[in-house]
């Protein structure tokens, strides 16, 4: 039996298949899109048995480079390889000109957003979006008030998942500007399906993504601080909270690829305003730090007095314009779920410009009719937490129980300004090789952009496709059971 022999389209009009379309002939039988026709005539042509050989040879690439993550969750805290599923993700290069587009232009306006609301506060006072949502944000640091950065630039790094509907549209399901995981995963990725899938890949034409390591280094010696002295170059260095964290195995690969240090708080020293790393050869002045630790964790005077994560007077140092965080302090308010929802507002009253990427529809549950809308059709909606992520937080209404459902209604009743609750998304499904066949699993997609200055967002072509795992979730977050594709753009 071949992989495709019994792979099934599903419902029509519930799901939009990435590899398929039905056939316009009327038959049963599905037709691979153009873009995909190379590669499903490669798996018509492989068993199962020869495609699991070829998957257990990508577990083994991963098991011997140590590319895992940690399941908070799950008693003890268990470490696991990052499952990879071997069938790749196809974007045709018009459809990714579209998303870059669309990334560049939200990127923009979101760095826009983020110094304004530190700063003039216009796009309040002008009530495009509400003071108290922004004022209100668990992540807006009054702190950072009238502080500057170089270029103006608060979110370095953005990860921003993109989901398509029943139709194939394109969505931005959600921004993440604080600390955005997954890109050493995408770099996996691609190394595996060089190895196992050799040949195909060299016939297809792919744009390449192993250069992110190279781009992320230049952008952050490029937002070194303006009063560095330009006898040398700047020092960076990647700040994690340790071994312990469940994405230390990304930290300590993007360290290793940039050739620069991975250090915690212990390793890095303020003096007169100034931070230093402890070496051997004494204290070595660092520029730019490449943050992978919360802003409650940053700095113990300033913010959570008992970490043991930060540096103490980091953030004194960064007010005095002698070291750059990336990503900078405060960025959460940008990707607060709720402030979500006016991103579109916030690209016409920067930018004057239409998005190029809509939004999925959101009910804000401070709002009086939304929330009576949302604890109506709980049954119906995605309800999430506007702080949380990974999946946490979150009710997928057509899964959950009754009892579920009474206790995320007396939490929003509760506290309102914390919830948003959008349609239950037809994520499109993509073939995934489980329990020996392919079958129709859903994903969605995590371009990265990188952000020197706010005529400069570069986006390596692709990113992180991530796939769910368990038949029918819509969750494709790995600590939910989710795993990740090689993501494919192709060159014109």
């Amino acid at each position: 039996m071949t992989l495709l022999e019994h792979y099934a389209l599903g419902q029509p009009g519930r799901f939009f298949d990435e590899m398929f379309a039905a056939a316009a002939d009327g038959e049963a039988r599905p037709e691979a899109r153009p873009h995909y026709r190379e590669l499903a005539e490669q798996l018509q042509a492989l068993s199962a048995s020869a495609f699991e050989e070829r998957r257990k040879a990508a577990d083994q690439v991963f098991l011997t480079q140590g590319i895992t993550f940690t399941v908070y969750s799950e008693r003890d805290n268990i470490e696991r390889i990052f499952p990879f599923d071997l069938v790749p993700r196809v974007i045709p290069n018009a459809e990714w000109r579209r998303l870059e587009r669309g990334l560049q232009q939200r990127v923009v306006a979101l760095n826009l957003f983020l110094h304004d609301v530190y700063h003039g506060q216009r796009i309040v006072h002008d009530g495009v979006i509400p003071a108290h949502l922004v004022y209100g944000a668990k992540n807006y640091r009054r702190e950072m008030i009238g502080v500057n950065v170089p270029n103006n630039v608060y979110m370095h790094i953005v990860g921003t998942d993109l989901v398509r509907d029943v139709h194939g549209e394109y969505y931005v399901l959600e921004d993440n500007g604080r600390c955005p995981s997954g890109v050493s995963y995408m770099l996996e990725n691609r190394q595996a399906m060089k190895r196992v899938f050799s040949r195909l890949f060299e016939r297809y034409g792919v744009m390449p993504v192993e250069h992110y390591p190279i781009e992320l280094h230049n952008m952050l010696r490029s937002v070194a601080p303006w009063n560095m002295s330009q006898d040398r170059d700047p020092v960076v260095v990647l700040l994690t909270p340790g071994v312990f964290n469940s994405a230390y195995f990304e930290h300590s690969f993007l360290a290793r690829m940039m050739g620069i240090e991975i250090v915690e708080g212990r390793d890095l020293v303020v003096h007169e305003g100034r931070v230093y790393t402890r070496t051997t050869r004494g204290l070595r002045p660092v520029d730019v730090i490449y943050r992978r630790v919360d802003d409650d964790f940053v700095d113990p005077l300033t913010f959570k007095a008992d970490t043991m994560l930060g540096v103490p007077g980091l953030f004194n140092a960064v007010r005095a314009g002698t070291v750059t965080l990336a990503n900078a302090i405060g960025t959460g308010v940008a990707d607060d779920k709720a402030t979500y929802a006016f991103v579109p507002e916030m690209i016409r009253y920067y930018l004057k410009e239409e998005p190029v990427l809509p939004n999925v529809p959101t009910y804000l549950a401070y709002r009086d009719d939304d929330r009576r809308y949302i604890l109506e059709h709980l049954d119906e909606l995605v309800v999430k937490s506007v702080n949380e992520s990974g999946g946490y937080g979150m009710l997928v209404g057509p899964h959950s129980t009754v009892e579920q459902r009474t206790k995320f209604a007396e939490m929003i009743r509760h506290d309102p300004r914390n919830f948003i609750a959008q349609p239950t998304l037809s994520l499109s499904r993509h073939p995934t090789f489980l329990d020996g066949a392919l079958e129709g699993c859903h994903i969605d997609l995590r371009p990265y952009a990188l952000c020197s200055s706010l005529d400069k967002v570069t986006i390596v072509p692709g990113g992180l496709t991530r796939v769910a795992l368990q038949r029918g979730s819509l969750v494709v977050n790995s600590s939910q059971g989710g795993g990740s594709k090689d993501t494919w753009v192709l060159y014109d």
